[in-house]
């Protein structure tokens, strides 16, 4: 059974973009929220092989550290065509200075390589692994998944990383031109709470066992 969560807690991450839509998801439930950045953790080593064993490396790291609750996510972008990658290398593809531009027109290239002049194989998904960690050990994980496409030329600014080029089933729109609150925001209809993103969609499953409205 998920362990509540209340109070104060550390968002494991260095990422602004995870961090802001974090903090949005929260804000109803009462918590406050400050990053593995801001307190000046190190970044762990994130050697697992799925994207649950890496989430829950960095939030143990970041539980054992401050002595609170740490929720982590480690997420990645999964094209078909490319047998799952970029995956759990999503960052990695954007080299050391988070380059996503040149992250997502290296994804075009593969695609058109493996594709022989034919149109490419488009589908994709977002993952998102969702891990709370308590400083003495418990963890409950929450996993979200949202299905569309990878689209070329990337379009919109708006969200980050692979976002202008994700455009998700039943959207015209890429990520990257939806707004916040269209991205991950969470809406109820007929007592149902549904969301869009794969990040968002991991936090209803948290915010169901862990946490409740302010």
């Amino acid at each position: 059974m998920a362990r509540p969560l209340t109070g104060k807690v550390v968002i494991a991450t260095h990422n602004a973009g995870k961090l802001r839509e974090m903090r949005d998801l929260l804000a109803p439930y009462g918590i406050t929220a400050v990053s593995a950045g801001e307190l000046g953790l190190p970044v762990p080593d994130e050697t697992g092989h799925m994207f649950a064993a890496n989430a829950a490396i960095k939030a143990h790291a970041a539980a054992k550290a401050t002595g609170l609750p740490a929720i982590s996510d480690d997420s990645g972008l999964c094209v078909e065509a490319l047998d799952g990658a970029p995956g759990l290398f999503t960052a990695d593809w954007a080299g050391p200075t988070k380059d996503f531009p040149a992250a997502m027109g290296r994804v075009e290239q593969e695609l058109q390589k493996r594709s022989d002049g034919m149109e490419p194989n488009r589908r994709a998904h977002f993952v998102s692994a969702l891990v709370v960690a308590w400083p003495d050990g418990h963890e409950d994980l929450f996993e979200g998944r949202v299905h569309g496409k990878v689209v070329w030329p990337p379009r919109g600014e708006k969200g980050f990383g692979y976002d202008p080029m994700f455009q998700p089933d039943g959207f015209e729109q890429t990520f990257g031109q939806l707004t916040a609150e269209e991205k991950h925001g969470i809406v109820w209809t007929d007592g149902v709470a549904k969301a869009l993103s794969h990040r968002a969609r991991a936090f209803l499953r948290l915010a169901e066992g862990c946490l409740r409205r302010a």
